[in-house]
């Protein structure tokens, strides 16, 4: 990457959304100051191959401690492209979620749901040539997260990527298509109309594999005017 455009920051959700109630406390609320990206912004950093393991992009297997995750298999993938559309090459992708009902990992998540001894809800894997990505995993349930009276977040996954450079680092979330849930989130509604939907992933038959797992397309653009909308 020898330059970056300006982030369309229209396409992104504002800092502070009063319907997203938290971040009224913790959103920026000072202009940003615009910084002309340097050699250290345009070249790094970059993670390679050495931090992948090999059951890492399988969400299926990499927790398995006695039998298989419950919940519906999946399998997601798609394109990682810059901010001309060509496709980003050796690039890492990580994933975290909830389980299939609807609860993480994690000691702050109290949700009055089970917990699943053999699912993690985290992954990672690197683009190969032409920029794609492939994660196998259980689709995410949805949660209450308490921002208004009967809040349930929709089904969704996240995603970090890193791209070529610290300068196309993008943090998003990846949503289900028909979920009605979408209409009542105000995280996803905090992004505007016209980018919003570019997080929501497409149902493939073609991706689909028989007897396994639903299929699902999710193209990422880490900048420019089509990019990828970042996480609220």
């Amino acid at each position: 990457m020898s330059k970056v455009t300006p982030r369309d920051w229209d396409s992104h959700a504002a800092y502070i959304s009063p319907e997203y109630k938290s971040s009224i406390l913790r959103g920026v609320s000072k202009s940003l100051v615009e910084i002309d990206p340097e050699l250290s912004e345009l070249t790094g950093p970059a993670y390679g191959a050495e931090v992948i393991g090999e059951l890492d992009h399988d969400l299926t297997k990499n927790g398995q401690v006695n039998g298989e995750p419950i919940g519906e298999r999946i399998v997601v993938t798609g394109r990682v492209l810059d901010e001309n559309g060509d496709p980003v090459a050796n690039t890492l992708v990580e994933v975290w979620q909830a389980n299939a009902g609807g609860r993480y990992i994690h000691k702050q998540d109290q949700h009055d749901a089970p917990l699943d001894p053999n699912f993690l809800g985290s992954g990672r894997c690197l683009t190969d040539a032409e920029g794609r990505y492939k994660f196998y995993t259980i689709k995410p349930g949805a949660y209450p997260w308490g921002n208004h009276a009967n809040a349930w977040r929709p089904n969704h996954i996240h995603f970090s990527l890193f791209g070529g450079s610290i300068a196309s680092r993008l943090v998003t979330q990846m949503y289900f298509p028909g979920d009605p849930l979408l209409d009542l989130d105000p995280i996803y509604q905090s992004v505007p109309a016209g980018a919003r939907e570019r997080m929501i992933s497409e149902f493939s038959i073609d991706v689909t594999e028989e007897g396994f797992a639903l299929g699902y397309i999710f193209d990422i653009v880490l900048r420019g005017v089509s990019a990828t909308p970042m996480e609220a």
